[in-house]
């Protein structure tokens, strides 16, 4: 049997009073959805460990069965695999977005949804005036900032210490950025791939988040943004940094996986898909929002899963959606999933001779109200012929309570999965 996870970042939500108390799951129009449930098995899942941040970093790392506390690095190096930046073990990667500030705030965490074309431009901009040695003594680059996709971009910084404290920018919308500047975790000596104490690296991130904020605003990108009123993609924000991480591919940890693909508009999940042994495939059009191709990613999964036995499809969408405090939206983009990526799936591998296990879930949930990242349980349905329905008619937060597989923890779900 081959096996298909299909993944809507953030899909899932709180109950909303302007629709009548309901969940965006509840309330949105999805056919499809429901009709796995129906035919299949449900149930809800924790994605989050203990003490571990509710990111997609975290979540997605944990529904593909890896032990968080053997193998969590943060984002930084799992998007450096993705760019295809072979990293030295003496670095520290560290995802940076770049974002808009204003009034002394943090107004979004995507430059005011700053395309790739864009922020190669102001990328190569920062390394220009701010890749070069801090200490002019040390004769080496210092810190080097790597182009990846829209808003998301990488710092590497040469013997840099991972025992920080950064604030995801995502999860402080409408915040004051000064007291969320970089804190050392702990005090103390540089470890043994390190140059730089907590402190120091710490120090050397705000300073260059400083220096960012006044090279980017006489950028002529941004002098244009603020001629016309729009919103500035004004200062970098690095955040979730780590070293190379060690993790066994899929294929050596379940004997059902010989090959797999991953699909994703997404660096980090492309990251964390080239350490698990998965082929990236990058679909024309996917863009990590509402408007993505996902009818190019449901061919996309269709083709790989004729060769592969294992696919794994990302949609970003509802995530972007749920940052930006965006009802409307986030019901379209789970719409769209239903029946633009999900439906088309179905319809084609349902007759296929040989049988074909879908699943169907988020990694976390990002409520429109609070528009950051909770760490609650999340519903899940896993549909295939012939297996056996539960009693759950619909897919939805609430209904998924019920369903038969019950509350699995962290890797439960793989090994609930690839048993089906």
């Amino acid at each position: 049997m081959k096996h298909i996870i299909i993944l809507g970042d953030g899909m899932a939500d709180l109950p909303v009073e302007r629709l009548g108390g309901k969940t965006l799951l509840q309330y949105a129009h999805k056919p499809m959805m429901d009709q796995l449930a129906r035919e299949g098995r449900c149930g809800r899942l924790i994605t989050v460990p203990e003490g571990f941040p509710p990111g997609s970093e975290v979540a997605n790392t944990a529904i593909l069965g890896y032990d968080l506390n053997k193998v969590y690095e943060g984002r930084g190096p799992l998007e450096a695999a993705s760019i295809g930046y072979e990293m030295a073990d003496d670095d520290f990667a560290i995802r940076c977005n770049i974002i808009t500030l204003e009034d002394g705030k943090i107004i979004t965490h995507n430059g005011g949804n700053l395309e790739t074309d864009d922020a190669r431009v102001l990328i190569d901009y920062l390394n220009e005036n701010l890749a070069k040695p801090i200490n002019e003594r040390e004769g080496c680059e210092r810190v080097k900032f790597i182009t990846g996709i829209q808003y998301r971009h990488l710092l590497v910084i040469k013997g840099g210490n991972k025992h920080i404290v950064c604030a995801p920018p995502h999860d402080h919308p409408n915040e004051e950025w000064r007291p969320l500047l970089v804190k050392p975790a702990v005090s103390g000596s540089p470890a043994d791939n390190t140059s730089l104490t907590p402190q120091e690296t710490a120090d050397l991130i705000n300073e260059l988040i400083l220096r960012s904020q006044e090279l980017l605003a006489k950028h002529p990108y941004n002098q244009a943004k603020a001629a016309k009123g729009e919103r500035q993609a004004n200062s970098i924000w690095p955040w979730s940094g780590g070293y190379r991480p060690s993790m066994k591919t899929l294929m050596d940890q379940y004997p059902q996986v010989k090959s797999g693909t991953v699909i994703s508009a997404v660096d980090l999940i492309q990251g964390i898909g080239k350490y698990a042994g998965l082929r990236i495939v990058k679909v024309p059009g996917a863009t990590g929002l509402a408007n993505t191709n996902y009818e190019g990613k449901a061919q996309a999964a269709i083709d790989a899963l004729k060769t592969d036995d294992f696919v794994f499809v990302h949609v970003e969408a509802s995530d972007e959606a749920g940052h930006d405090g965006d009802l409307e939206l986030k019901l379209k983009t789970i719409e769209y999933l239903d029946q633009r990526l999900i439906a088309p799936i179905y319809n084609k591998v349902r007759d296929w001779q040989e049988d074909v296990c879908i699943a169907v879930l988020p990694d976390h949930l990002t409520p429109v109200e609070m528009r950051i990242h909770v760490g609650q349980p999340v519903p899940f349905l896993i549909w295939h012929r012939g297996i056996e329905p539960d009693s759950v008619q619909q897919y939805d937060e609430t209904s998924c309570v019920q369903g038969s597989y019950g509350l699995l923890h962290l890797n439960e779900f793989m090994q609930s999965f690839m048993r089906e």
